[in-house]
């Protein structure tokens, strides 16, 4: 065999392909086998174009793993290669210098991929490689090629009769989980179960006299024609469902789908679900799987897709996305960039179909969609846009309201006296369960958002809706909250206000902080009112989240505890002397501010204890 030094300007290329050609080095399996793959596919389009004209016969790719040898054998029946062509694609590599390649590379944490460079992945945990190949051209000559994982190589004829390839990796000692077979199944089940040519690891077996048995049947791990790839008229929601399945086995069936196929400006097919996401946000992430002609590429797809897409499953197919490239290249990529942008727009057609024609069971699973549609909203302004056509509120009567018919239905009762329309919201029934009453009996409605981005969401919609203000339900008085005209305050001297704040910061827990002050809520109204303001407590909820705003994070909690001076009781405990008869060990007083502290779960420990015991003797009495 004739000797040769590989088309590299330094000795070290193998260490670099060693180290950062990839960021996994099981990624070998796939490069290898969608290399057998690409030529078994140019096979088949000679053959289609008459230029050759021999039999295709079986064209199964073959993986074969000899554990015992430490050996991994990949064996196609494609166009193969003449010597020519090993020196052209295998010796002559697509760069100019190891060096050159290092420097370009090694920052980049994302590779995911270098054509070209393909088959020296094996060399990764490989420490000799070689092949036999023979070309599918009249005459062609058989060729070997073999090397030890440096820049010389071995080349000369063989003795292959079969057309095709045989990549043989000799594994080294590093790398002996790959000569497993069930870690080869794995990885032919991770990157190749959906290629278009059969692979065949093994046979299949059957049981048979107490033990599996190998039968005479090659065992395909593939299906080369996976759901995206055929007709959607030619397809059942059955289909849809039980491809859903195959790729999350433990989850629910999703809500419903959307089938992906465009050939112009860019080829992208696929199928996305939109499964049951309710508040797991962070759970529902990376589904999407991206292949590159049936291929699997990642399933971390952040930089192809808007990042609120990726709370999407499914597959996306495109030849147009780049995988030789590190993320923050493919996020300024034009191709990437229209593709993110047709996939938002074919999911906002969906959604707004759905709403349009289904509204009923858009709302049914409306409860289910509210946390995609809002992340969707604050951070994606074109989606935004089209969302506020089909986004929906919910009432705590759990009624259903598309935005424009909401606000005509409360604009009359719910406008305030400087003219904006007050979206009152609550974001747990069952706490703020009072203050949903009070507003009640006022004839207003109030909104649900639990949702766990309503803090930044209801930002957003004050922004979008005109002269909209979202104050959630407890967060004030109701006539305050919703003011009509400018209502009489309750006057206070400056003696008097701090007479009363001696009173109550002797009753009230330590655990906060509170701005106490007695005024007019209306006789019906609680003696007294605790109440967060709408401000501070939406910024803490979006420190919370992570709104960038960490600071208001750090302040304690504070509250506004008010004196309803027009209330039976308050008028009644105050009499003739008015605020200074309020007195903190007056056993009512303590009663009245213990159950307001009650009704805000607010009331614990020894406080608690003790206002059981308060009541246990106001019964006695």
């Amino acid at each position: 065999m004739a000797k040769g030094t590989i088309g590299v300007t330094t000795e070290n290329i193998f260490p670099v392909i060693k180290q950062f050609l990839y960021s996994d080095h099981d990624i070998f399996v796939r490069e290898l086998v969608a290399n057998a793959v690409d030529a078994t596919l140019k096979l088949k389009a000679l053959a289609s174009s008459g230029e050759f004209k021999g039999e295709l016969g079986d064209l199964t790719i073959h993986v074969d793993v000899d554990n015992k040898k430490n050996i991994l054998k990949i064996t196609d029946r494609g166009i193969g290669m003449t010597e020519e062509e090993v020196d052209k694609y295998i010796n002559q590599i697509a760069f100019s210098s190891a060096g050159e390649f290092l420097e370009k590379y090694k920052d980049q944490t994302g590779i995911i991929g270098h054509f070209g460079l393909g088959f020296y992945s094996s060399f990764m945990v490989s420490k000799k490689v070689t092949i036999e190949s023979l070309s599918w051209k009249e005459g062609a000559q058989a060729v070997k090629w073999e090397c030890n994982g440096d820049p010389e190589y071995k080349m000369g004829p063989c003795e292959k009769a079969d057309r095709g390839t045989v990549i043989t990796l000799y594994l080294d000692d590093d790398s002996k989980e790959f000569g497993e077979e069930s870690r080869i199944g794995e990885l032919l089940h991770k990157y190749c179960k959906f290629m278009p040519v059969p692979i065949a690891m093994g046979k299949k077996k059957e049981w048979k006299e107490s033990k599996y048995v190998d039968t005479d049947e090659d065992n395909i791990i593939n299906g080369t024609e996976p759901l995206w790839t055929r007709k959607p008229a030619d397809l059942k929601d059955e289909d849809y469902m039980n491809f859903y399945h195959s790729l999350y086995p433990t989850l629910d069936d999703p809500m419903f789908y959307i089938h992906l196929n465009v050939d112009y400006p860019f080829n992208l097919t696929g199928i996305l679900y939109f499964p049951k996401i309710k508040n797991q946000l962070e759970v529902s992430k990376n589904k999407i799987q991206l292949y590159c002609n049936q291929m699997f590429v990642t399933d971390s797809v952040e930089a192809i897709v808007p990042e609120f897409l990726t709370l999407l499953h499914g597959v996306i197919d495109s030849p147009d996305i780049p995988l030789n490239v590190s993320r923050s290249y493919l996020q300024s990529d034009a191709n990437v960039k229209k593709i993110s942008g047709y996939i938002t727009k074919k999911v906002a057609d969906r959604l707004e179909e759905i709403a349009k024609d289904h509204a009923d069971d858009f709302q049914v699973k409306w409860d289910n969609l509210k946390l995609f549609i809002e992340y969707g909203m604050l951070t994606e302004e074109k989606f935004c846009e089209r969302a506020l056509k089909f986004a929906l509120f919910k009432n705590c009567d759990g009624k259903y309201f598309k935005y424009d018919d909401y606000r005509k239905a409360i604009e009359a009762e719910q406008t305030d006296k400087d003219k904006k329309v007050v979206y009152l919201y609550a974001s747990d029934v069952q706490a703020q369960f009072p203050y949903i009453e009070a507003a009640r009996n006022k004839g207003y409605d109030v909104l649900l958002c639990d949702c766990p981005l309503d803090a930044h969401f209801v930002n957003l919609l004050e922004n979008k809706l005109k002269d909209a203000k979202f104050v959630r339900v407890d967060a004030d008085a109701i006539d305050r909250l919703i003011e009509k005209s400018e209502a009489p305050k309750f006057e206070t001297t400056e003696e008097q206000q701090k007479a009363l704040k001696e009173t109550f910061e002797a009753i009230l827990p330590t655990d906060y902080k509170y701005d106490i002050k007695m005024d007019n809520l209306g006789e019906t109204a609680q003696p007294i009112l605790i109440t967060q303001s709408e401000f501070m407590r939406r910024y803490r909820d979006m420190a919370a989240l992570g709104g960038g705003m960490n600071f208001y994070g750090e302040l304690p909690e504070s509250y506004t505890i008010t004196v309803n001076a027009q209330n039976p009781v308050i008028k009644k405990l105050m009499g003739e002397e008015g605020v200074s008869a309020l007195k903190a060990d007056n056993e009512t007083l303590r009663q009245l501010t213990d159950l307001a502290l009650l009704s805000n779960n607010m009331l614990k420990g020894k406080n608690l204890s003790e206002f059981i015991k308060r009541s246990e003797a106001l019964l006695l009495k």
